[in-house]
């Protein structure tokens, strides 16, 4: 199992800069050499092709050789992940990147060696004993300007948890998250918070303040999505949610609110976590999952657009329900994890 270490760095931050700007030139040649490809009819460039193409500029570039050669297959991968002919440039407005190759860095007491030179990070904890740094472990800066160093290592992935308990999950806007157990989690509404004054700074042309702004609503988001995953994660052996389509609605009208809640990062969050924790996590289709009766199966709830008002509703068995307690439930009988009616109910 593969997990990474992020660290700030503390010191040589203009040398990455300068590096970063070799990187994106790099890529802008694989990109070049690529378009080239295209126009003659040439057999496509694999990242082996480009490495040979880039042999022996590392001195010139001031350069890492296994920073170069890992910008190019990076080059080749993303173009074969986005099936795209070829990708875009890198320029004055893309974030600081240096990828390196995991045997070129070495970790210290203050931080970690490369290409000759110590950076020192806020070391916030230590890498588990005896891990060995891979590739994919790279230098990254954000909006703000500061560098982060990325290390990727791999350790034995625990032993998976028996199933004794699970609980479905059905993610929403008003709530972010109802658990069949009849626990609601808040939703905070971070940037709703900091709009106001997000506006005030775009209006004024205070870009620092602006980034500033966004940069720490980011933050505070992806901290509180953290806590609740890791909680439910240590609470349930078995977590089922609903594959809401987060990247459709971000194009609606409720595209503000939807990124504010961030489906997408949560429901990762809960699959690695429950990797590394031992639980296991299935995205199960939640198709009228709120407008069937969670005890009798009969879909029977309020329908449509004017139905999304009614938070509670009568079944013709009898059975009241809360309509985001009801989708969570059936979304945990729809699950493969889930064997007995009540199981996660009650949080049993």
């Amino acid at each position: 199992m593969n997990l990474v270490y992020r660290y700030r760095v503390k010191c040589l931050t203009g040398l990455l800069n300068q590096q970063a700007r070799a990187v994106s030139f790099v890529w802008n040649y694989c990109n070049d050499r690529q378009k080239d490809a295209l126009r003659f009819g040439r057999r496509w460039l694999t990242g082996f092709d480009l490495n040979k193409l880039t042999a022996g500029s590392c001195r010139e570039l001031g350069l890492h050789s296994g920073t170069v050669n890992a910008t190019c297959e990076q080059y080749a991968k993303s173009r074969s992940q986005q099936k795209r002919p070829s990708l875009r440039y890198r320029g004055r407005k893309s974030l600081g990147w240096v990828p390196l190759k995991g045997r070129d860095i070495k970790e210290t007491p203050n931080g970690f060696h490369f290409h000759g030179r110590e950076f020192k990070v806020f070391k916030s904890r230590e890498l588990p004993g005896g891990a060995k740094i891979k590739d994919g472990t790279a230098f990254s800066r954000d909006a703000r300007g500061n560098w982060f160093l990325n290390v990727c290592i791999e350790v034995d992935a625990p032993h998976v948890r028996p199933i004794s308990s699970g609980v479905g999950i059905d993610l929403g806007l008003i709530e972010l998250a109802t658990l069949s157990t009849g626990e609601k989690i808040e939703n905070p509404r971070h940037f709703r918070r900091a709009e106001e004054k997000l506006s005030k700074a775009q209006r004024a042309n205070k870009r620092r303040q602006a980034t500033r702004i966004h940069a720490r609503t980011a933050n505070a988001r992806r901290d509180y999505l953290h806590k609740a995953a890791l909680g439910i994660v240590r609470r349930f052996d078995y977590i089922a949610v609903g594959n809401v389509n987060a990247a459709g609605l971000a194009k609606t009208s409720m595209a503000k609110s939807v990124l504010d809640a961030s489906w997408s990062s949560f429901r990762d969050m809960l699959r690695y976590k429950a990797i590394a924790h031992g639980a296991t996590f299935e995205v199960v289709d939640e198709s009228f999952s709120s407008q069937t009766c969670n005890a009798c199966g009969v879909i029977a709830g309020p329908k449509g657009r004017a139905g999304l008002n009614e938070r509670r509703w009568v079944c013709a068995c009898g059975a009241e329900h809360d309509r985001d307690v009801n989708a969570a439930r059936n979304i945990l009988k729809r699950g493969s994890g889930h064997r007995t009616p009540a199981e996660g109910f009650l949080g049993a």
